[in-house]
């Protein structure tokens, strides 16, 4: 095992349930890979049917940090399955419905949810079945007594994960990480994923014991804004990772994301003295070279206060660097790659003196979206 990096150091006493369910990763991915393998040859012949159809479409949906999933997710399927799979935000369909949905599109909807109760999933897989002639619904959730998992019709999977899964904290850990890496297996194939899963279970376990120290100095210097780049599968974790730090500062540190070059174009102006970059490599050799650029530039521009880098490649002088992984594809590191976000998310929130699991003080957002109201879509 490598080396920790740096000194061990007192990390301070907490025992939220927000910082259980971020080092419980490890064990969930293993139990939801387990649940998986149980469920195969049912979930298989549901999935494969469709997947095998060309006209299908694929669309991958949720809310917040649920619909981040499907961004992670949906560049790295479209090209192993060799069809367009998109990510569209229930708050998307649910608020122009014309825009996403064609009534003659055979469509697939994968649904993540963790509450599985959120006002929008719901109105997305009515307006779903109302839309479209021939619709199904893959739905990945991790509440067993939430509204969605209770959607049983014939042309409706539901997928229920381990208890464990549903996060107790506000924000989503390790509810997220599951929920992926079923939509993952899944779609991608479970036998497939199932010679890929201990490892990325393995690697998380691993970087949650070596960069917390890190991590946890990081937020002791108080940055006020932090940046997360990321390309193709990266994007979608760069927009996690911002809203993670927003939801456990509650809105102390201003927080961005995009990609390694569209950050020039306009967004780096956001840099000065008092932020903090983060980088997530990609193992791709192509997409690599584009991050290590902007890594150069703004290490060559001086101006950020830190400059974090995450990386599987032993030569990229990564800050983080994740062990044991540098022939994975990226859609293995989207695993271990969100961890020290999710971990520096919960420093930053104890640094301030706020309470991880109910960050936000004035209780106007809340673990499950409140004062929703759904409108009747004209169809």
């Amino acid at each position: 095992m490598p080396e920790p990096l740096l000194a061990p150091e007192t990390l301070g006493v907490d025992t939220s349930w927000t910082r259980r369910e971020i080092h419980q990763q490890p064990e969930t991915l293993r139990a939801t890979q387990a649940l998986l393998r149980d469920r195969q040859a049912e979930i298989e012949a549901f999935i494969a049917p469709l997947i095998a159809r060309p006209e299908l479409r694929i669309i991958l949906t949720g809310a917040g940090t649920s619909a981040f999933i499907g961004e992670c997710l949906a560049p790295w399927l479209s090209g192993m399955l060799g069809r367009p799979v998109e990510a569209i935000a229930t708050t998307d369909i649910v608020s122009t419905p014309s825009l996403y949905l064609r009534a003659d599109a055979p469509t697939l909807l994968v649904s993540f949810g963790r509450s599985g109760s959120s006002p929008e999933s719901l109105a997305a897989v009515d307006l779903v079945d109302a839309i479209i002639c021939e619709a199904y619904h893959l739905i990945v959730t991790c509440n067993a007594e939430g509204e969605l998992a209770q959607r049983t019709s014939g042309n409706t999977r539901v997928v229920v994960l381990p208890e464990a899964t549903h996060d107790r904290g506000f924000a989503m850990t390790s509810s997220f990480s599951a929920m992926m890496l079923a939509a993952l297996s899944i779609l991608g194939g479970i036998a497939a994923l199932d010679t890929r899963g201990p490892a990325i279970a393995a690697t998380v376990g691993d970087v949650l014991t070596r960069c917390e120290p890190l991590v946890a100095s990081l937020a002791m210097r108080g940055f006020k804004r932090v940046v997360y780049l990321g390309s193709s599968v990266f994007k979608g974790l760069a927009r996690e990772a911002a809203l993670k730090l927003m939801e456990l500062s509650d809105g102390a540190v201003v927080t961005a994301f995009d990609t390694a070059l569209g950050f020039r174009h306009g967004p780096k102006t956001i840099v000065n003295a008092d932020t903090l970059v983060v980088v997530f490599v990609s193992n791709d050799p192509l997409t690599r070279r584009y991050d290590l650029d902007i890594i150069e530039e703004l290490r060559s521009d001086g101006r950020c206060g830190a400059l974090a880098v995450i990386s599987a490649q032993p030569g990229d002088g990564a800050n983080i660097a994740i062990a044991g992984m540098a022939d994975a594809v990226d859609a293995d590191l989207l695993f271990p790659f969100i961890v020290p976000a999710q971990l520096f998310g919960l420093h930053v929130s104890l640094a301030l003196g706020l309470t991880p699991d109910r960050p936000n003080a004035s209780g106007t957002v809340n673990r499950i979206v409140q004062g929703v109201r759904i409108y009747a879509a004209h169809i």
